[in-house]
């Protein structure tokens, strides 16, 4: 695997990169992770990541044992030691328990264990973006947020992974997600949209989903350039109406959605409104990460 780790600040190649199997985040999925992306070389909205990486950790009491500015330090020095440099990074922080005895108590373990990953960003395909892509209305309900919040990016992903290992089944690009009322609330991987009545409407954070820091930045963006957006209640009867739809995330920026399953969406192509809020992303992202 291409990639250059950071485990607790010694740097070393993929295949030299471990963590002991005693830690905590391996025996029991305690552990919290962020993912980013750079453009012209600076790690995109990470302000916003760190403050959800905060957040993550408060909600589950684990200690976060750096400050933002040493951590960025970290990643550029994970970054340059990349054997034969980077022109994009893919990222992925994580932070977990710690290494400690078997055991639940917050004591059992006195040191988190702070990973970084970096890899070669590889965008989609071209044709994600001018054909759009295909989900599947998975089976696999999300988490209910009184059995696990999902404000907690967790590095314990089986709900997610059991939900894209359904879509991938169908040959789906992503799996789409249901709460326990039925309601539509996001992909496995990314967040959830679609265009109703000439309006951007997404899922609200309150029907059990994760707080991307995209879908957070295009609703900003959208009310910027004057394009009606809000967070309303989706069900899947909105989808048969929807002249477009398309998800959000950090390795994914804005992606057409032209079908579920075997359901149309709107013309079946990419819609106005999608490619205006794609384009708007792109140069907002160029814009802000060359003031890096």
């Amino acid at each position: 695997m291409d990639a250059t780790v950071s485990v607790n600040g010694h740097i070393t190649d993929a295949a030299h990169a471990s963590i002991s199997v005693f830690d905590h985040g391996f025996l029991y999925g305690e552990g919290i992770y962020e993912t980013l992306r750079t453009y012209h070389g600076a790690p995109f909205l990470y302000d916003r990541h760190l403050r959800r990486l905060r957040q993550s950790a408060a909600l589950m009491a684990l200690p976060v044992p750096f400050e933002d500015a040493a951590l960025l330090a970290d990643i550029r020095k994970t970054i340059a030691a990349h054997a034969g440099g980077l022109q994009e990074a893919y990222i992925r922080v994580l932070l977990t328990r710690g290494v400690g005895e078997l055991s639940y108590n917050l004591a059992a373990t006195p040191a988190p264990t702070v990973v970084i990953i970096v890899k070669p960003y590889v965008p989609p395909p071209d044709r994600t973006f001018t054909d759009g892509i295909r989900l599947s209305l998975v089976s696999v309900r999300r988490n209910h947020p009184q059995a696990l919040n999902p404000m907690i990016k967790s590095n314990n992903l089986l709900n997610n992974a059991l939900a894209m290992q359904e879509a991938l089944k169908s040959g789906a690009d992503e799996a789409l997600m249901r709460n326990q009322a039925g309601e539509l609330v996001e992909c496995s991987q990314s967040n959830f949209f679609l265009v109703k009545n000439d309006a951007v409407v997404t899922p609200p954070l309150s029907g059990g989903l994760l707080p991307g820091i995209t879908r957070e930045f295009v609703l900003e963006l959208a009310d910027e350039f004057g394009v009606p957006a809000r967070e309303e209640r989706l069900t899947p009867d909105d989808l048969r109406m929807a002249p477009e739809a398309f998800i959000t995330g950090t390795t994914r920026e804005v992606t057409p959605v032209v079908r579920v399953d075997d359901l149309t969406i709107g013309s079946g192509r990419p819609g106005p409104i999608t490619l205006r809020l794609l384009e708007q992303f792109r140069a907002r992202a160029d814009e802000l990460s060359k003031r890096r």
